[in-house]
């Protein structure tokens, strides 16, 4: 939409010294700079020279492809992923990530790695996922005229039909099982693969390009760059991706600061809380029990520990009470989020800190697809009256 990719190669968080081409993907974490109990990912690299800085006096709307020159190439259609909401929530914003296409943040991500697979020519997308994830791939991949494999544990029985009814493959398997599956999926059948695949997170390198594009948004809708901003977090893309869009609004000379980042985490597990605190570059924890599976991640990443360090922030652990008492907030304003959703706003009331400029936290996804949503039955009143209609 704004011209061509600017997308150059890639190149290890590991050593920004290797570097690779552009194309394939490596899917599998960096190959030089990557050991069998740690994995570095890599992440896409641009020639900022050629950037025309009037890209940011656009405003921001629907379809990433308006930041084209800074996002990898952009080979499957949209679906009119961004250009989302900044509701004010007392004294912070809340960028509503539930208004894209599939309801959730995901959608950024997607519209990224599904393109990859149409540009490497891939017979299909395979990804792992109990939610958003999958419905997400499984929509990019429908309108991109790919078949798509979703490999799922326990998902809410909505999610399960929401996945389906793009015509996506889904089968349950146990969770110990998913990924050396996938990994199979990719290697005989050569599917594009859109999740992890290794020991310590990595992911698909394209991915957090796609969730850079929240950070553009934030820029232009509040007119400057937040103080801090507070994301759920589970393994780390979207406050890497984040991160990362506000260091090149930095490096471009569109601002002179970046926000402190702060990953909101289940304190039923907390992976990139354990290895900023042990002062290791990714940790893998045990998960308790908890309701928010969409952040229940017992494996991190690099990519959480570097936007958290280099931004001078921290990572906050919360509570699914703290969690359950945001999304009722949110939801008495007209913001219903699933409970995963609300842990930028739980976090950023667990920290009770000031900040000075503005204070934004993400809410990814709608609450529509936690965990019993549709299973209540309601009594019929027969006879009602209007003190039955009072709340």
């Amino acid at each position: 939409m704004n011209g061509p990719s600017l997308a150059r190669r890639q190149r290890s968080l590991g050593d920004p010294s290797a570097e690779f081409p552009l194309f394939p993907p490596l899917t599998r974490g960096c190959p030089k700079t990557s050991t069998a109990e740690l994995a570095y990912p890599v992440e896409v690299d641009y020639d900022y020279a050629k950037v025309d800085r009037s890209l940011f006096e656009q405003q921001p709307g629907p379809d990433i492809a308006r930041w084209s020159p800074l996002l990898p190439p952009l080979d499957a259609p949209t679906l009119g992923e961004g250009g989302t909401p900044l509701i004010e929530f007392g004294d912070v914003y809340i960028k509503d990530e539930s208004r894209n296409p599939t309801w959730s943040h995901k959608d950024r991500l997607n519209r990224v790695t599904v393109s990859a697979a149409v540009a490497c020519g891939a017979p299909g997308v395979v990804v792992a996922s109990s939610g958003n994830h999958g419905a997400s791939a499984a929509a990019y991949a429908a309108r991109a005229g790919l078949p798509a494999i979703v490999l799922t544990g326990d998902a809410p029985p909505a999610v399960q039909a929401f996945v389906r009814s793009y015509g996506a493959k889904v089968v349950a398997v146990p969770v110990e099982k998913r990924w050396p599956l996938l990994r199979q999926v990719v290697d005989e059948l050569g599917y594009h693969p859109v999740s992890n695949q290794t020991v310590t997170h990595t992911g698909h390198p394209f991915g957090p390009e796609g969730y850079k594009t929240i950070a553009y948004e934030l820029f232009l809708q509040l007119g400057t760059v937040p103080a801090a901003v507070f994301s759920p977090t589970g393994y780390a893309e979207l406050l890497y991706g984040v991160w990362k869009g506000f260091t090149e609004l930095r490096l471009l000379g569109m601002t002179d600061r970046t926000p402190r980042m702060f990953s909101c985490e289940t304190a039923a597990g907390g992976p990139h809380a354990r290895a900023l605190a042990a002062g290791l570059p990714a940790a893998i924890v045990e998960i308790g029990p908890t309701d928010a599976y969409g952040v229940a991640c017992p494996v991190g990443g690099h990519r959480g520990v570097v936007a958290v360090r280099d931004s001078g922030g921290e990572a906050v652990l919360v509570t699914d009470e703290d969690l359950r008492k945001a999304q009722r907030d949110l939801a008495r304003a007209g913001l219903w989020q699933e409970l995963s959703g609300a842990a930028g706003l739980a976090g950023q009331r667990r920290l009770r800190r000031d900040f000075d400029g503005p204070v934004v936290c993400i809410a990814t996804s709608s609450g529509f697809k936690d965990v019993g949503v549709g299973g209540e039955r309601y009594a019929v009143l027969t006879d009602p009256t209007l003190d039955d209609l009072l709340p």
